[in-house]
C-alpha cells in the first residue's frame, strides 16, 4: 500500500527557494509499482501537475514551472524531493505528493493521465509573497 507524507512548505519572498519532501513509506515506489508526482492546488481551481518521476529517475515537468523546479529521489527511493527556485507569488498553493499505479512509463502517465494519480498525502502549503 502506497503511503505518502509531504513536508517542507513555508512562506518565502518572491525569488526565494524551497525544497519539499515526500516520503513514500509503503515502499511501493521503490519497488517500481507506482509513479510519484508533485501537484499543486489553489482553492477553487483544479489540481495542477508540477513534476513527475519514475523509479529509474526519469523526470517530467509541467510547462508552468519548467526551468525553475527539479524533482529528484534519494538513493533508497523512498523520498521524492521538489526543489523550487525563483519562486513567484503565483506559485502559492497547497502542494501535494501523488501516486499512480505504474502500468506504463511514468512520463506518459504524468503527461496524459494525471487522473491516475489517486493516492495523496496531506499536502504542504507554499506561500510566496512580493
Amino acid at each position: 500500500q502506497v503511503r505518502l507524507a509531504e513536508s517542507g512548505g513555508g512562506s518565502v519572498q518572491s525569488g526565494g527557494s524551497l525544497r519539499l519532501s515526500c516520503v513514500e513509506s509503503g515502499y511501493e515506489y521503490a519497488a517500481g509499482r507506482y509513479c510519484i508526482g508533485w501537484f499543486r492546488q489553489v482553492t477553487g481551481k483544479e489540481r495542477e501537475g508540477v513534476a513527475g518521476i519514475d523509479f529509474d529517475g526519469t523526470t517530467t515537468y509541467g510547462d508552468d514551472v519548467k526551468g525553475r523546479v527539479t524533482i529528484s529521489q534519494n538513493n533508497a527511493k523512498n523520498t521524492i524531493y521538489l526543489e523550487m527556485n525563483n519562486l513567484k507569488p503565483e506559485d502559492t498553493a497547497m502542494y501535494y505528493c501523488g501516486a499512480a499505479p505504474r502500468y506504463t512509463q511514468c512520463s506518459a502517465l504524468f503527461r496524459n493521465r494525471k487522473s491516475e494519480y489517486k493516492s495523496w498525502g496531506q499536502g504542504t502549503q507554499v506561500t510566496v509573497s512580493t
